[in-house]
């Protein structure tokens, strides 16, 4: 999202994505996932703008923000929990879109999973915030409020404080970088308490 941004209605997303990941599913899964949906009807929701008070970062480059990032640091969620070694993978797509593939190995399945997903940018492109669509009308924010000058590490919101990533270049950061994000997090309003720090031990699939 990072890595697996869409936050709204995370139930219904996060069965739609299982069904993405997985080559079958049985009828069971169906089932439960319309179950879900009948119950979202008047409650799904597509909010992309960053809380009050989380400013993203400007004078972004696209450009150079594309390509491979390891995440750091997250506050757990239904997308990626038990994930380790997760990454992004950015790139533009031809209609100026931004193409994400978020991919993490689930420790209790043993396997690599991923997830493409589509951004667009809610307000100007040098501007770093971006709504990520998995499906249609589940899409959530993607705000990134602090940026190094050389794209090395970045710290992602989404649309609310529940919702936080560290992204490297690297699998991982030097210790005077993160307690300096740590402490800009705080300083907006997050539980760094809460997050998780991520392993990188595996070579990507």
């Amino acid at each position: 999202m990072h890595s697996w941004f869409a936050q709204p209605r995370s139930d219904v997303v996060y069965l739609l994505l299982e069904l993405r990941q997985e080559t079958g599913y049985v009828l069971h899964h169906a089932q439960k996932l319309l179950a879900v949906l009948a119950a979202s009807l008047f409650t799904a929701g597509c909010s992309t703008l960053p809380p009050a008070g989380i400013h993203p970062v400007g004078n972004f480059s696209l450009t150079r923000y594309n390509g491979n990032w390891y995440e750091i640091a997250r506050l757990d969620h239904s997308f990626e929990r038990g994930l380790t070694d997760v990454s992004a993978g950015y790139s533009q797509n031809s209609d100026g879109s931004i193409r994400v593939l978020n991919r993490g190995y689930d420790v209790g399945s043993g396997r690599w999973k991923q997830a493409q997903c589509r951004a667009l940018f809610n307000f100007d492109p040098q501007t770093a915030s971006l709504k990520v669509s998995f499906f249609g009308p589940f899409c959530g924010g993607y705000h990134v409020v602090a940026l190094d000058p050389d794209y090395r590490w970045a710290l992602v919101a989404g649309n609310d404080r529940n919702y936080l990533w560290i992204l490297a270049r690297e699998r991982q950061l030097p210790v005077e970088v993160r307690n300096a994000l740590l402490q800009q997090a705080r300083s907006l309003g997050f539980d760094t308490n809460q997050l998780i720090w991520v392993s990188h031990s595996r070579g990507q699939p």
